[in-house]
């Protein structure tokens, strides 16, 4: 036993433990402390990329450097739709709780949003850590919500969609959804080559999700591609203008119009009546949003008579001046029967164009084998969807021939029981101003090395001479008089057909007028359609040929188009008196 230790005099305070007790527990303590800082040195030395790695992934976070989306230009490099910075609103709601409601509403009314429904919203799951509240907010906007300083709310950059030109342009540009993808119009038919390709890069975030730091850049965007479209949009607006104007006055349900350059096949101008703004979400969906251009059929009427007859023409089977018998201006085929709006009698087929005969369009075209009709119709393009890329795009109806009846064969003379699309009418009448040569339609501006892909549908000398015929139609003694234009020699057709309901015709309209000019070297082809006239006239003479006159004079002055036309003297001193307001 080893010698105790006094501490005091009194027994009570002697302790009696041997001496080697005392050196194993100091051996003890030193050999935890040893390995304390043998810890440390391992942690902060040898395992430091370890520790290194644990804290990024506690607080390092990777986010995407978002690519800007290409800009949409018309052919003048005039701005359509662009990105612009904005901001993404979003909320913690696991410490939503500690706003004021007071603070809440102010904050709705700054994002526009309704405040019992958004502080509901946000009071309602206190669980989530992120929450988006609003999307694609104006950076003004977002700083003043920044500034109320609200616990739990947080801001992220992103990207809006922005169309100068509002509603002028709705219907071809489209719109896109709310994570920048196109949903309409070129923005979906485009959408790979307008979309870019995200980057990445490292931020160190606090526990509240703002970033503190910005680390590295892990991989840069690659923003989308601009795109320079066919349209011109001054001649956009002027369309547009128009269509709105004659849709009101004659209380038609919807209108539709297309502008195309004669030689190159380029859409200059296509618009719609009803339209929205893609710029207010809220009124994309209904009615507003079809693009009738590209998206509706409809039976084109006497729009269609120049193309049995031109191919009759080059088969030989006629000539400008053969003589057809009209007889009383009606025809009967079975149990069916033909008529003409008066009875005409004997008519060259010159003037049976010029005056718009059924009769004498069904007797031509009956001439004519039905495979050849119906391999002439796909030569320009019916029944098949058209090669300019286009969402929704239709192709049009057109039976198979070997079930045609004559009756059937006859009544597609004058356009009724097939169906076609107004950019498909639009771009068949090219074979008129190039040649005999058909040009399909395209949205993006062609370039000077570009060559523009037409066939020849017929010859030349059948072209020119329908297209005289075609000027006929549109003189004084033809079925559209009111499509001249002041100055310049005009050539065109007009359309009345009667609308299907439930497989029955009944006594609502769709009138139409396509025409080129000017005649002596056609720059462009304007394409009418106004359905449901209600103003108490529904035919295309009267309703559509009078909007292509005045789009069409527009559209030639602000191309610079010279005139080829000398008004005689007479008609100029009635130009001179008439009224300044719009005949229709």
């Amino acid at each position: 036993m080893s010698k105790a230790v006094r501490f005091g005099g009194s027994d009570l305070l002697e302790m009696r433990l041997p001496a080697w007790r005392s050196r194993f527990v100091l051996l003890f303590i030193f050999l935890a402390f040893a390995g304390l800082i043998a810890r440390a040195a391992y942690l902060q030395i040898i395992s430091n990329d370890f520790l290194q790695e644990q804290g990024a992934k506690r607080l390092e976070r990777t986010l995407p450097l978002q690519a800007n989306r290409g800009s949409l230009l018309d052919r003048n490099k005039v701005v359509l739709a662009q990105s612009v910075p904005a901001q993404a609103v979003w909320y913690d709601a696991r410490r939503i709780g500690e706003a004021k409601d007071d603070e809440l509403r102010k904050l709705a009314e700054i994002l526009g949003l309704k405040s019992d429904r958004m502080i509901k919203q946000m009071r309602a799951d206190n669980k989530r850590a992120f929450v988006y509240l609003d999307r694609q907010v104006d950076s003004d906007v977002a700083q003043k919500a920044k500034a109320l300083k609200i616990p739990g709310l947080g801001f992220i950059t992103e990207s809006k969609r922005y169309y100068p030109q509002g509603e002028t342009m709705a219907h071809l540009v489209g719109f896109t959804s709310i994570e920048d993808k196109g949903q309409e119009g070129v923005e979906l038919a485009f959408n790979a080559h307008l979309t870019g390709v995200d980057g990445e890069r490292n931020v160190i975030r606090d526990r509240l999700g703002n970033v503190i730091e910005d680390i590295r850049e892990l991989r840069p965007p690659v923003n989308g591609q601009d795109l320079v479209l066919s349209v011109d949009a001054d001649v956009q607006y002027i369309v547009l203008s128009e269509l709105k104007k004659a849709v009101e006055f004659h209380k038609a349900k919807a209108a539709a119009a297309v502008v195309l350059d004669a030689k190159t096949g380029e859409l200059l101008a296509m618009a719609n009546i009803p339209t929205y703004d893609p710029n207010s979400r809220g009124q994309l969906h209904g009615e507003k949003l079809r693009n009738r251009v590209f998206t509706d059929m409809f039976e084109p009427g006497s729009t269609l008579k120049p193309f049995g007859v031109a191919l009759a023409m080059n088969q030989g089977k006629v000539k400008a001046s053969t003589k057809i018998d009209t007889g009383n201006g009606r025809m009967s085929i079975g149990p069916a029967t033909i008529t003409d709006t008066k009875p005409h009698g004997v008519m060259t087929v010159e003037e049976i164009i010029q005056k718009s005969s059924n009769v004498g369009t069904s007797k031509i075209v009956l001439e004519i084998e039905r495979k050849d009709l119906w391999d002439f119709f796909n030569q320009l393009g019916f029944g098949q969807t058209p090669s300019i890329a286009f969402p929704g795009s239709v192709a049009g109806r057109v039976r198979p021939w070997n079930k045609w009846r004559p009756i059937e064969q006859a009544t597609m003379s004058y356009g009724h029981g097939i169906s076609v699309s107004l950019i498909q009418l639009a771009q068949s009448y090219t074979i008129f101003a190039n040649k005999g040569q058909f040009v399909p339609a395209s949205l993006v501006k062609r370039g000077p090395q570009d060559s523009v892909v037409s066939h020849q549908v017929v010859s030349a000398q059948v072209a020119d001479s329908m297209l005289h015929m075609l000027e006929l139609a549109s003189g004084p003694e033809g079925t559209a008089p009111k499509a001249q234009v002041q100055g310049y020699r005009v050539a065109g057709k007009t359309g009345t057909a009667h609308k299907q309901e439930g497989g029955r015709y009944i006594n609502k309209y769709v009138s139409s007028y396509v025409g080129l000019a000017p005649v002596s070297d056609p720059r462009v082809i304007v394409a009418i359609m106004v359905d449901e006239p209600k103003s108490g006239v529904y035919y295309g003479g009267l309703v559509a040929a009078p909007i292509f006159s005045v789009i069409t004079k527009s559209v030639l002055t602000r191309l610079n188009v010279q005139p080829d036309a000398i008004e005689p003297a007479s008609q100029l001193r009635k130009m001179v008196s008439a009224p300044s307001g719009r005949q229709l």
